[in-house]
C-alpha cells in the first residue's frame, strides 16, 4: 500500500520555509571542511558544510558563505582560498571555526602561511589552494566558485561529519 502525504497539508507559508529547510537539512550528514584566506587585517576562516566538487576539468570546487559572515568581507575580495577536510578527530577545531567572534587562528590552532599567502590548516585530512573563478548571489549567501591548483591528500584518519547540529564521524 502506497501512502500520499497531504501535500496541501505539507506546504507551508514563505516565513516557515527556512526553518522547514533547516530541520530538512538536520537530517543530510554532511562532510566537514573550513575555508580560509589572508585579507589585510590576517587571516579568516569559516567553518562549512556546503563543499561540492563541482567540476573534473576544469578541476572546480564550490562552498557557501552567508554574506552577513564575519569571513565573508574577504572571501569577497580573495583571489585564493584554502579548502581542508576534517577528520573526525578536529571536532573542536570544527566548532571553533563555526563559533562567532572566535580567535580561530591562535592556539591551539595549527596553522602556516601556504601558496598564495593562503593560510593552510596543520592535521587536516586534506588541503586545497584554489583560486577563486567567481562568486554567484544566492540569497542572503553567496557560491563561490574556486579553481583547484594544488593540494596534498594525504592526511590520516576518518572524515568529520556534521549531522543534527552535531559533529561526529563514521560508525562502524
Amino acid at each position: 500500500m502506497t501512502v500520499t502525504p497531504d501535500l496541501a497539508r505539507l506546504r507551508s507559508d514563505d516565513s516557515g520555509t527556512s526553518d522547514l529547510l533547516r530541520s530538512v537539512f538536520r537530517r543530510h550528514a554532511a562532510g566537514v571542511a573550513v575555508i580560509t584566506a589572508r585579507g589585510p587585517a590576517g587571516p579568516v576562516g569559516f567553518t562549512a558544510t556546503s563543499l561540492t566538487s563541482v567540476s573534473a576539468d576544469p578541476a572546480l570546487v564550490s562552498f557557501g558563505i552567508g554574506t552577513g559572515s564575519s569571513s565573508w568581507p574577504v572571501v569577497a575580495e580573495a583571489e585564493h582560498v584554502g579548502v581542508h577536510i576534517l577528520g573526525e578527530h578536529q571536532q573542536e577545531l570544527a566548532a571553533t571555526f563555526a563559533r562567532s567572534g572566535a580567535d580561530r587562528f591562535a592556539p591551539p590552532t595549527a596553522w602556516r602561511e601556504g601558496p598564495e599567502g593562503v593560510p593552510v590548516l596543520d592535521g587536516v585530512l586534506a588541503w586545497l589552494v584554489c583560486r577563486v573563478a567567481g562568486r554567484v548571489p544566492a540569497g542572503d549567501h553567496r557560491i563561490v566558485l574556486a579553481e583547484v591548483l594544488l593540494g596534498d591528500p594525504t592526511g590520516d584518519g576518518r572524515p568529520l561529519l556534521y549531522h543534527q547540529g552535531r559533529f561526529g564521524g563514521l560508525r562502524g
